[in-house]
This record gives structure tokens, C-alpha cells and sequence, in this order.
């Protein structure tokens, strides 16, 4: 390690080109160390960082209190597998079911995994609840969703990218419009098989597309008038991301099944979860599901210090009072600009649609600009540029990135 810490930027970009699989599309920058709303890169230069890693470090990065809780108990006891009780996993399901008001949690590692977890649990629990006949269950998913891209979940994208030459694709899936409450009431009317709806309170990968005012909360009584689950994943907007504790709380709706998983661990450590109530996940018995690494100590431990960061330090409510102050400059800058044409977002969640279409490279290259002036953004769908900072950034912080990121984009007009 000695060695590599004395490349160059290039040299360690030439190694993941060498010897890894290019299944990403990095900005040309590389890191080497993070601190709160900053990191650095190997020549030293500090950036803001405005992705977060997906939304993974809403507490910041390295936050003293994540990293305490998981050094700790790394020198104690790291992995049992589920083979064995171990003295963290019980204190961490009581801590979150009491935190997010569920009676139970079935812990997983990443994002994917909870996602195909929750499909598992849905698809048992209309064959076992329900009365659906077993094989016939559905579930309604949403056109431009991501939830991840496991063989099961790219089944139910319409990302062509993710898609082609993967299949053939699993069953059991029912495509239809986000944000449209008279398809999603029609296909609950006609088919008495749907046993659940996944859906993403805002879709943040298709460009950070919030739903109609009211949406959430018409659509979980659909589902609760038709013995439907609605099952939430908040894997990228949940854990304070959009102004409240998850982003279904906007409309007091409280999902069967939620799905949790990137900022549970403060981006410390893989640590993903889906929480339900007993009637739902009574069905999960021995041998249904497991993994290895699911419940760990390590993660048990991140995931409560991280859960009580953010209450502690009013992340939620920090989110969402500078969320309106960002939508509000960046609005007034909109007005004038020949290449932005709208921001839109909740909270700290929140993108700006670049002038351009979907298949140019202007947001790209805004983004590479960004980048040069001290800033870290990446686009999405081509002309998109999504702006997610660590919630632990303060009022002079946040005015000095709109700042930057204003100056940027009138380079581009």
C-alpha cells in the first residue's frame, strides 16, 4: 500500500482500467480521503461532495461516531454468521423496529439484496395470506424505476442498457406509469393476483422525479382497499435524505414493507435491511432466507450509532429547511439561463435539467467543470445533473456550492 499511495491520479485510473470490470463510468478524479461535506483526492485538492455516495453518507464522511462505533467492535467479534446468536443483532433489531415503529427486521447487506428480499417476503405472503395460487403472484413496479440490477431486478427495468443480452427475464412483474393513480387503480381492479406495489417515493436515479402532491398516500389506500402491499424503497431517499426521517412521511403514509439499506450504515459499512410487521414477516421461518453477512456485529453497531447521528444532529430537519434554500437560488438563477431548465427535488435530494438531450454530453461536461472548481456532481440519463450533499452541511456551506455551481454553469451559456 506503501506503493500505490504514491500514484498519480492517472495511474491508479489505468489500474481500474487494467485490471477491473468496466461496469461504471467514473468522473476522472480520484479520492483518497473524506471528512463531513469534503474530500480529497490524491493530489490533495478538497472538493465538496454532492453525490454522497448515492445518498450512502448522509452523516458525512468518517463521521467520529459511525467510525468509533464500528472500530470498536471490530476489535470484539466481526462475523458469527446466523449459525449463532451474537450479543449486537438483537440490540440492533429492537433499536430500528422501535425507531421506525415495525415489529420486525430481516437485516441484508446492500440495496439489491433488501429489494429481492422484499419481493421474496411479498411473494410468500400472498401464498401463504393472501390465497394467491402459488407461481401466480405479481407485483406492479414503476416505468423508470432502479432498484438495483440483480437478474430479478433488471427484469422489471426499462433501462435498455441494464437489460439487453441479461435475459432471459424473471416473471411476475407489471410495468405501468409513475405517478398515475388511475393505471395503478386499473390493474388493481382487474387482477385479483397483484400481491404487491414497489415503489420509489421519488425516483432518484431516473433524475430525482417527485410525484404529484398526494400520490403516496392515494396509493397506499388502493393498496390496502385491494389487500395489496406497498412496499417503499427508501434505500436512497430514506434515512433523512428528503427533509423527513423517510420520504413517505411527506404523506404520512406508513408502508407495509420498507425497504432500507445505504445511509442505514452512514456509508461506513454494507448494511441494508426491510422491516414489516409480524402478519407480513411471520411468513420468513428457518431456511426461507439468510446470508452470511446479514446481521452482523460490525453492522449492527454502525447501524444504530449512524440511525442516532441522525437524530441527534437534526439531520432531517437540516435537509429539508436548506433543500428550500438550494431550489429557491437555483430557481432564481433558472429564470435567465439558457442551459438549465428547471431543478426539482425534496430536501437534500435534488437535480437540475440540463438544456440538452438525453444522448449529448453537455451535462458531462458541466459536471468535469464542476470538478475543476472544487465541486462533485455526476449526471443521470445524459442530461441530468443530480445534487445530493452529506445532510451534515451547513447554511454558509451550502450558499458557497450554489455558488460554485452557478458560476459553473454560466461558463456553459
Amino acid at each position: 500500500m506503501a506503493v500505490l499511495d504514491q500514484f498519480t491520479s492517472q495511474k491508479a485510473i489505468d489500474l481500474e482500467n487494467r485490471y477491473g470490470a468496466h461496469n461504471y463510468h467514473p468522473l476522472p478524479v480520484v479520492l483518497s480521503r473524506g471528512e463531513g461535506v469534503y474530500v480529497w483526492d490524491v493530489d490533495g485538492k478538497k472538493y465538496y461532495d454532492f453525490l454522497s455516495a448515492y445518498s450512502a453518507v448522509n452523516q458525512g464522511h468518517c463521521h467520529p461516531k459511525i467510525i468509533d462505533a464500528m472500530d470498536k467492535q471490530s476489535r470484539t467479534l466481526t462475523l458469527t454468521s446466523r449459525a449463532f446468536h451474537n450479543d449486537m443483532l438483537g440490540k440492533y433489531e429492537k433499536f430500528a423496529c422501535e425507531y421506525f415503529n415495525f415489529d420486525k427486521l430481516l437485516p441484508m447487506n446492500t440495496g439489491a439484496e433488501a429489494v429481492e428480499t422484499a419481493v421474496k417476503l411479498c411473494r410468500k405472503w400472498a401464498y401463504e395470506k393472501k390465497g394467491i395460487e402459488e407461481n401466480e403472484a405479481e407485483i406492479i413496479v414503476c416505468n423508470n424505476n432502479f432498484h438495483g440490477r440483480t437478474t430479478t431486478i433488471i427484469s422489471f427495468s426499462n433501462d435498455p442498457v441494464a437489460r439487453k443480452n441479461f435475459g432471459p427475464y424473471t416473471n411476475g412483474f407489471i410495468k405501468i406509469a409513475y405517478d398515475d393513480l388511475t393505471e395503478l387503480e386499473q390493474v388493481l381492479t382487474t387482477n385479483k393476483n397483484v400481491a404487491g406495489f414497489l415503489v420509489e417515493p421519488i425516483q432518484g436515479e431516473a433524475g430525482v422525479y417527485v410525484p404529484s402532491e398526494g400520490y403516496l398516500a392515494a396509493a397506499a389506500a388502493l393498496c390496502k382497499k385491494h389487500n395489496v402491499l406497498f412496499i417503499a424503497d427508501e434505500v436512497q431517499t430514506g434515512i433523512a435524505r428528503t427533509g423527513k426521517l423517510l420520504a413517505v412521511d411527506h404523506e404520512n403514509v406508513r408502508p407495509d414493507v420498507l425497504i432500507l439499506g445505504k445511509a442505514l450504515s452512514g456509508g461506513a459499512y454494507p448494511v441494508s435491511a426491510v422491516l414489516a410487521n409480524d402478519d407480513i414477516m411471520g411468513v420468513i421461518k428457518p431456511g426461507t432466507h439468510g446470508s452470511t453477512f446479514g446481521g452482523n456485529p460490525v453492522a449492527a453497531a454502525v447501524a444504530i450509532a449512524a440511525l442516532e447521528v441522525v437524530k441527534e444532529e437534526s439531520l432531517a430537519e437540516n435537509a429539508e429547511r436548506l433543500g428550500k434554500l438550494f431550489r429557491s437560488e437555483l430557481n432564481a438563477y433558472i429564470q435567465t439561463s439558457t442551459i438549465a431548465k428547471l431543478v426539482r427535488g425534496k430536501g437534500l435530494l435534488n437535480a437540475i435539467v440540463i438544456n440538452d438531450s438525453e444522448e449529448g454530453d453537455t451535462a458531462w461536461n458541466i459536471c468535469l467543470r464542476l470538478r475543476d472548481n472544487g465541486l462533485l456532481a455526476k449526471p443521470t440519463h445524459g442530461n441530468i445533473i443530480r445534487f445530493a450533499p452529506p445532510l451534515v452541511m451547513n447554511e454558509e456551506q451550502l450558499m458557497d456550492c450554489v455558488s460554485i455551481i452557478i458560476n459553473t454553469l454560466k461558463e456553459f451559456e
